[in-house]
């Protein structure tokens, strides 16, 4: 039997990291007088998120073995005709997983924090904007209607906003959080209009409300057209999962966003807010289901993200960046599952991706921090005699993220590439084919990564830009030794803690998840239509067996290769990528320039709005309204008050002839209209 949670309690899990937020943000900095120290802001957001984990656990806990729910309004904020905006909770599977990964990630983020950011005049200040962060997107998850899912959208938006461009001095930040905000408005824009559409139509923003009405919906025309009003719904409602989760065309924000430091990479970038479009579409399943149109949308743009993504990975030299380019893929990935209805899949490497994708960058600072802050992976080599932790946690989280079999990445990115196959929809084929080129590709980049840092020759000493390491004086704490060092136990110990779930979780939540009750009434697929998750059922029949038949299976063979050219070309022949790289240097330049995106985003539509800008400025303001209706105006009303000013001249036999002459004018037209 199901039982109720406490609201209070549910409420302490947002409220607990806003509180240590803002102590950090108020006392902690400048703006209110630096009155407690380094020590006591990183202690109130650690004990705040700490906090929030412990009670988002638990609450887990009760949802798996009690059945426990909740979906209440807390505070109603206005009414407005019939339309009721509120704040409200509802907890299910969906959402305490969630609540788990976002508050467990953040923790982690929390603690290495303390080591990465040590000596950053910005400390106190850093520790508020990720705790504000873990608020933000837990309001998100958390949340039982549109508004508040609004609300969190946009906050988690302007949270990575200032933390992308941290460090405020550099050009080059500040260009990246503000390509970032801006790409994501567009995403936004249809997200609110899809939501406006629930709003008129539904006349409701609640989520159970709205899908009591999804039937009633996906009858509708769209009006004036001949669309389905719910095709249109769910696309608008895509096109803000794009920006948030970096699918093409709006991908371009999230590489250029790794000039933030390392830690929100791992928090914003990786783990939480990008995936807050694949949660909101799991969430919308019972809309989505309704639209075939939506759901080829959804794989189209899914399957481009997930294959061309990964092969800008290639070419990529800055160890951040490469490992951005793998979330981009893997993003992808999620996406093609929720379009082939496989939304538990989704949602299940959602949090698989979390920790492995988590500990990657993590690792990658850490490898960054020993290196003096060198971030080109060409110079680097040999990297594991120095630093064995970050080294054995880096190759576990890449052999995750490759789908190696029983690591948790294999579990869930198997799944994803079944549930393609089993996909009967028009866009399958083309998606299906997408995602097994993606496994071979992103093992090739992924070891190629890991050979060039951890493996080969050391090439410290060959780095051309040595005594110009990218944080300048933000961070440069940790000296410059001849030979990279371990980081602190700060830094290290989130790396084990994340390791471990990288490897099991997937075994352990895999049955519950993809076909236990875990998120019965929360995730509804249309079985008569969509048949991917039936025949995933009666293929998968538990971890070990599925572990064991995907040595046999293409993916595991296409993921071998790829760490095998990979080994060859980077450890025996490594002169190969250099000739390769003239052979093809067409394909390559088109690589290194991401396909042309950001030009395209620069010349064309910047442009353009600067053009059209131009032109209502100088055409619609300056000329119509200042000119014709302002200036106009005024010069009409001059000249006719000239004119009329004649007439008054002062003198009274002037207007005695004008009185006789108009009576006189008058009875002539009365006498000419009675004849």
């Amino acid at each position: 039997m199901s039982q109720t949670l406490s609201a209070s309690m549910l409420l302490a899990v947002p409220l607990a990291p806003l509180a240590g937020s803002a102590l950090a943000g108020i006392l902690g900095t400048a703006f209110g007088g630096n009155r407690i120290g380094r020590t006591a802001s990183h202690s109130a957001t650690i004990l705040g998120v700490l906090v929030a984990f412990i009670i988002s656990a638990m609450t887990l806990q009760s949802v798996i073995s009690d059945g426990a729910h909740f979906n209440q309004t807390l505070y109603e904020w206005m009414v407005v005709g019939g339309l009721k905006m509120e704040v409200g909770f509802l907890i299910d599977g969906l959402t305490a997983m969630m609540m788990c990964v976002v508050t467990f990630v953040s923790l982690m983020v929390h603690i290495y924090t303390i080591g990465y950011m040590s000596d950053d005049d910005g400390y106190d200040r850093f520790f508020s904007y990720i705790s504000l962060f873990t608020f933000s997107m837990l309001m998100l998850v958390m949340s039982n209607n549109f508004l508040q899912l609004f609300f969190g959208w946009e906050a988690v938006g302007l949270v990575s906003y200032l933390l992308i461009g941290f460090w405020y001095n550099r050009p080059t930040a500040i260009f990246a959080n503000m390509k970032a905000f801006l790409v994501n408005r567009v995403g936004d824009f249809g997200f609110i209009l899809g939501i406006g559409l629930i709003a008129a139509f539904a006349g409701t923003l609640n989520y159970s409300e709205t899908f009591a009405k999804a039937g009633e919906l996906g009858s509708m025309q769209f009006p004036g057209m001949e669309w389905q009003l719910i095709t249109v719904i769910c696309i608008c409602l895509f096109i803000g999962a794009m920006g948030k989760s970096a699918q093409f065309p709006l991908h371009v924000w999230l590489p250029d966003s790794m000039e933030g430091p390392t830690p929100i990479s791992a928090l914003i970038h990786a783990a939480t807010m990008v995936t807050a479009g694949i949660f909101m579409v799991a969430r919308m399943s019972p809309l989505f289901e309704l639209s075939d149109t939506a759901l080829n949308f959804i794989l189209v743009i899914g399957s481009i993200t997930a294959l061309f993504m990964g092969f800008l990975g290639i070419i990529q030299n800055d160890i951040k960046r490469v490992i951005a380019y793998s979330t981009l893929s893997q993003l992808g990935y999620m996406t093609v599952a929720l379009g082939a209805s496989a939304y538990s899949v989704a949602v299940f490497h959602l949090m698989t991706h979390a920790f492995f994708k988590a500990l990657l960058f993590l690792a990658a600072g850490s490898v960054i921090m020993g290196l003096h802050h060198n971030q080109d992976i060409r110079w680097m080599g040999a990297v594991r005699k120095y630093m064995p932790i970050t080294w054995i946690t880096f190759l576990l989280g890449s052999l995750a993220l490759i789908g190696t079999p029983f690591f948790s990445g294999f579990y869930s990115k198997d799944a994803i590439i079944e549930a393609v196959h089993a996909s009967h929809l028009p866009a399958a084929g083309f998606a299906y084919f997408a995602v097994l080129a993606g496994v071979f590709i992103t093992a090739f980049y992924s070891f190629r990564l890991y050979f060039l840092v951890f493996h080969g020759k050391e090439r410290y000493d060959q780095n051309p830009d040595a005594h110009h390491d990218d944080h300048h004086a933000h961070d440069d704490h940790h000296g410059h030794d001849e030979k990279p060092h371990e980081t602190p136990w700060v830094v290290w110990l989130p790396l084990v803690l994340l390791a471990v779930p990288s490897v099991v979780i997937g075994a352990m939540t895999l049955m519950p998840m993809l076909f236990g009750d875990f998120f019965k009434g929360v995730i509804f697929v249309d079985g008569t239509r969509h048949h991917a998750m039936a025949e995933l059922a009666e293929e998968i029949h538990g971890w070990v067996p599925m572990a064991l038949h995907g040595f046999t299976a293409l993916p595991f063979w296409l993921a071998l290769a790829g760490v095998a050219v990979s080994y060859y070309m980077y450890m025996i022949n490594p002169a190969l990528p250099a000739r390769i790289k003239r052979m093809f240097q067409p394909i390559y330049t088109l690589l290194e320039n991401k396909y042309y995106m950001d030009w395209i985003n620069e010349n064309v539509f910047a442009r353009g709005a600067r053009v059209i800008g131009t032109g209502l400025w100088k055409g619609g303001d300056q000329a119509l309204i200042d000119g014709a209706v302002v200036n106009g105006s005024w010069k009409i009303v001059g000249w006719i008050s000239s004119v009329v000013r004649r007439l008054q001249s002062g003198y009274l036999y002037q207007y005695a002839l004008v009185m006789i002459l108009g009576i006189f004018v008058l009875m002539t037209y009365f006498v000419w209209l009675n004849k």
